[in-house]
């Protein structure tokens, strides 16, 4: 996790009353995503040395699969945001949250019962 996000719990509360609402808000969920990692380095313990990497594949390769396997075009759509929302993010967490979150992105838009609406997209981070 980058140093910048660590030192965000060395916030001065005072200072944190004196920032307009977006700067308080993007602190939060900065602080929020601290906690999450925390959390999930607690309970996941690191890799071990003599584990085999997974192959590498990019964000563009994995955007494709995911919306072909979503098999319709609004969650084929949904699969670009998600990918995007989860890339953003990715340089603050450890590689197996990440996976995670992967994961739980293909659960969702494999899931038959799941039918977004049309035209509901996703909300920008």
């Amino acid at each position: 996790m980058d140093d910048w996000v660590r030192n965000l719990l060395d916030v001065d509360p005072l200072a944190l009353g004196q920032m307009d609402q977006d700067h308080q808000s993007a602190l939060r969920r900065a602080l929020a995503l601290r906690q999450d990692v925390e959390a999930f380095e607690r309970r996941w313990s690191g890799p071990t040395t003599d584990e085999v990497p997974m192959p590498t594949f990019s964000w563009s390769q994995l955007e494709r699969q995911l919306a072909d396997l979503a098999g319709d075009p609004i969650k084929s759509a949904m699969a670009r945001d998600l990918v995007s929302g989860t890339r953003k993010l990715s340089r603050f967490k450890p590689p197996e949250m990440v996976l995670r979150e992967i994961l739980c992105m293909t659960w969702a838009l494999l899931d038959e019962g799941f039918q977004p609406e049309p035209g509901g997209g996703a909300e920008t981070l």
